[in-house]
């Protein structure tokens, strides 16, 4: 619980270093592959940044996250009642069009990322997209007071392989938009068939 203690200790700092982040690069190669108006998923949506900017698009949006200090300041943001919930516990059918995981699930055990990939499929509906965004490596760590799951290619494609039904878009390398953090992180995009 040292991750969420985290969170909810240093919201407002977490907030400002990320808010302001120009994500629209990213934001175009999700939303390219949702239909108009269609129904989207922030899941570990942090600050609430993306659900704004997706609701602000014309998308249904819900959000959710499991730090009670983020819920409220994403709520406040977005005006959208954000769920105060672990992605360890979706449980929705076929109910989403895209589920938008930008660096949140760097923080679910390595042991359970499968079932949690498991969980975002069955949440999509057909011909449904995710993205997925972990900083690069290979190792499971601890910095700053939060666990970290870092994931590489190989590490990437092995984990949805082993979900038959997704279609991999894209994967690629991207650094850190934030001034003074040299990381790279590891995108993916993959589609639920139709």
């Amino acid at each position: 619980m040292a991750t969420l203690d985290y969170y909810d200790r240093h919201a407002d700092q977490f907030v400002q270093s990320t808010l302001d982040v120009d994500m629209e690069s990213l934001y175009y190669l999700f939303l390219e592959n949702i239909p108009e108006y269609g129904h989207i998923l922030d899941l570990g949506c942090g600050s609430g940044r993306d659900t704004l900017a997706f609701k602000n698009k014309g998308y249904q949006v819900e959000a959710l996250d499991y730090s009670k200090a983020l819920v409220e300041k994403a709520t406040a943001l977005t005006g959208i009642p954000v769920r105060y919930q672990s992605f360890y516990d979706l449980n929705e059918h076929g109910i989403y069009d895209g589920i938008w995981a930008c660096a949140s699930l760097l923080h679910c055990e390595r042991a359970r990322l499968p079932e949690v990939v498991r969980r975002i499929y069955r949440a999509l509906r057909h011909g449904g997209v995710c993205y997925m965004s972990f900083k690069y490596g290979s190792t499971d760590r601890q910095q700053d007071g939060r666990v970290f799951t870092d994931l590489d290619e190989e590490q990437a494609k092995e984990l949805l392989h082993h979900i038959s039904g997704i279609q991999l878009l894209n994967l690629w390398l991207t650094e850190d938009r934030r001034p003074d953090r040299p990381e790279m992180w590891l995108n993916l995009l993959w589609k639920k068939d139709d």
